[in-house]
């Protein structure tokens, strides 16, 4: 990738799964696979929702919006797709936390819930590390979990992220500052 042009696209594959940004070509089937979540099965899985604010406009903006994040190095989205369907099975962020000596980032995941199960967001975020590491340049990557969530930390703990610490009152998220455990993964 380079910085500073205005187009961003960087694409990995696993054995089932691609790993891309999104594009407007998108749409329908991002729509539909948001459309078709089931009941939120807990505190931090946004469930079904209301997507009819959702319109193509909306989403060409959200594709911008992403590209521009990118070209600043602010933070980098992708789309996880099934390579036998296509269909949009989840979602796949990094955030730059710091450059300069450090090459630090955080990582963010996201799997519809009607895809749940089925080794998906193991598959799509080892190898959007790998993405990280190799073409997004971090040396560091950071997960920053919910204290009771379950399904995240098994999911950072089956990829090789190690526990590192707690850091209390950490994001203000629910009303108040909560406390988040920090997994990690060196490019070495």
């Amino acid at each position: 990738m380079e910085f500073g042009n205005n187009n961003f696209y960087i694409v990995a594959e696993t054995e089932r799964l691609v790993v891309r940004p999104l594009i407007i070509a998108d749409y329908n089937n991002w729509l539909s696979e948001c459309k078709s979540r089931l009941p939120s099965q807990h505190q931090y899985d946004e469930g079904s929702s209301d997507m009819s604010e959702r319109t193509v406009e909306w989403f060409s903006d959200f594709i911008t919006y992403h590209q521009e994040l990118a070209v600043k190095d602010k933070a980098y989205i992708f789309g996880v797709f099934r390579k036998e369907d296509g269909k949009h099975v989840g979602m796949i962020d990094f955030s730059t936390i710091e450059r300069d000596v450090f090459q630090w980032g955080r990582i963010g995941y996201s799997i519809h819930n009607h895809y749940w199960n089925n080794g998906y967001g193991k598959e799509a975020v080892k190898e959007a590390i790998k993405v990280a590491f190799n073409k997004l340049g971090f040396h560091r990557i950071e997960a920053h979990i919910n204290v009771d969530n379950g399904p995240s930390i098994k999911l950072a703990e089956s990829v090789g992220m190690e526990f590192e610490c707690i850091r209390k009152g950490f994001i203000f998220e629910f009303g108040e500052w909560t406390d988040n455990l920090i997994y990690f993964k060196n490019s070495i």
